[in-house]
């Protein structure tokens, strides 16, 4: 090989080897500056997230700072609150040992008073003794006397001053009540008791009734329960039984026998089951007609049939269905003025005397027989409670009971109610004067308004002014527990002093 070629070969290697040893180093430089901007990179992120974590971390220190200060003021304050507390507690504290000091003191003191009293009250004892030679229960029953009479008027006027206006304001507050319930509602009373007429055209007719031998007359009685009295008033047969519905059905049934004019048994005994049915249709109508009448919708339906039957019942000559209709109404009026259930007193004065319909069938008082009805037909308690009381046979339990018992006097004893004897008028007059004058002290006693009112005139000197209130309540009990009346009874104690002076 030549020097040239060996010259060339060197000197391009050479220049290979700068130009790999150039390019390696630029590789390399651009390398390092690629890592190093990467590095800067993540420098940078870190501090960005170092400066939020920062931020954050301050953020939530101010925020338990501002807590910290919140809950050191509240604190501060129950601190505060506490100390006021204690300081309104040991002011009391003191106070009420000062209060507890001046008790103790005034007790001290009332001790003394009671003991300067006491030891005051043995020597005026012991000076009664001594001035009037009396033992110690005398001289007692002398200061008790003294104190008494000196005691007596400023007590009873102090009685009749808290009593006098409010008794006044309630009784003229009742009494326009019950007079206005009166006069809006009174129904008359019945003529018929235990009779009734039916009128005849001829005396052929009256023979047809009598039959052969009295045969359809005794087939009549015997099958409908009542007596017939063909000769007792002209063109008229009485029918005689003192159960109304009998008699009714009697009526119903002669009065067909007379319109038809085929009058035998067998046309006897088809007119009084026809009767029955047509009284039991007219029962149960009138019935019908009193629940309307009432307006309670309420009542059971296997009631209505024994109310009607009161229809055909009487007490003291008033109608118990018509009565009790009355006391209905009454006691519905009563009841909107007193704020009381207007619904359970009306049905307790409509069913009050139910039990009359059947007390000839059933032993018990009408007031028992009517309760077991009632609570047969599961009726509302509060409407047995208001009908059982009306003859205070049992305790008021309500105040429907009390307006129910209130509305039975009200329609028994208003005038024109019921119809009374002249024998059993005076003789309720005079049981009532003897009675007031039973009781000692009494000069006169006039009963006046029909037995309604005692006037009793007592003696000055017997009775004074609070005996005389004693003996007006004596006389009530004794009237309520030993007579029957109806309504109320005004019992007056007159005692009437005159001291007369003359100046010359």
């Amino acid at each position: 090989m030549s020097p040239i070629l060996i010259i060339k070969v060197l000197f391009t290697g050479l220049v290979g080897a700068f130009v790999g040893y150039v390019a390696r180093h630029y590789v390399a430089v651009s390398r390092r500056g690629s890592i190093e901007a990467d590095i800067a990179e993540k420098l940078l992120q870190a501090k960005r997230e170092a400066n939020a974590i920062e931020e954050e971390a301050l953020a939530k220190a101010m925020v338990i700072r501002d807590e910290a200060k919140k809950t050191e003021q509240r604190i501060t304050k129950q601190e505060e609150r506490l100390d006021k507390r204690e300081q309104d507690l040991a002011h009391r504290d003191e106070m009420v040992s000062k209060e507890l000091i001046s008790l103790r003191e005034k007790s001290k003191e009332l001790q003394t008073i009671k003991e300067s009293l006491e030891n005051k009250e043995k020597e005026a004892e012991k000076e009664i003794q001594r001035v009037a030679d009396l033992t110690k229960e005398e001289a007692q029953s002398i200061i008790i006397s003294k104190i008494e009479r000196e005691s007596e008027e400023d007590l009873r006027s102090r009685t009749l001053k808290l009593s006098r206006d409010g008794e006044n304001i309630l009784e003229d507050k009742a009494r326009d009540i019950l007079v206005n319930c009166i006069y809006r509602l009174a129904n008359g009373n019945v003529t018929s008791f235990t009779s009734s007429n039916v009128e005849i055209p001829d005396e052929e007719i009256k023979g047809k009734i009598i039959g052969k031998e009295g045969r359809n007359i005794k087939t009549f009685e015997r099958l409908s329960g009542v007596e017939l009295l063909v000769d007792e008033i002209p063109n008229a047969i009485v029918v005689s039984c003192f159960d109304s519905v009998r008699r009714a059905i009697a009526v119903n049934a002669l009065e067909m026998l007379i319109k038809d004019g085929r009058i035998q048994p067998v046309k006897i005994e088809e007119f009084l089951e026809k009767a029955k049915k047509d009284i039991g249709v007219f029962i149960r109508k009138k019935g019908e007609e009193a629940v309307l009448a009432c307006g309670l919708l309420s009542i059971p339906d296997a009631l209505i049939p024994i109310i009607g039957r009161l229809y055909f019942r009487t007490s003291f000559g008033q109608n118990v269905l018509d009565h009790s209709v009355e006391m209905a109404h009454i006691g519905g009026m009563l009841a909107q003025e007193l704020g009381a259930d207007v619904n359970v007193t009306k049905a307790g004065a409509l069913l009050h005397d139910i039990g009359k319909a059947v007390d000839h069938e059933i032993q018990g008082t009408h007031v028992e027989i009517g309760r077991k009805i009632l609570m047969k037909y599961e009726v509302d308690e509060r409407v047995i409670q208001a009908m059982q009381s009306h003859h205070e046979e049992y305790p008021y339990e309500t105040i429907e009971s009390v307006l129910v018992q209130v509305t039975d006097a009200i329609s028994g004893a208003r005038p024109g109610a019921r119809r009374d004897t002249a024998e059993r008028y005076i003789k309720r007059l005079e049981d009532l004067e003897a009675l007031a004058m039973s009781f000692s002290g009494i000069d006169r006693v006039y009963a006046l308004q029909a037995g309604r009112e005692i006037r009793v005139f007592v003696t000055p000197a017997l009775v004074n002014d609070l005996e005389a209130r004693d003996l007006a309540r004596n006389i009530a009990i004794r009237v309520e527990q030993e007579l029957r009346f109806p309504g109320e009874i005004k019992i007056h104690v007159i005692r009437e002093s005159r001291a007369i002076e003359f100046a010359r």
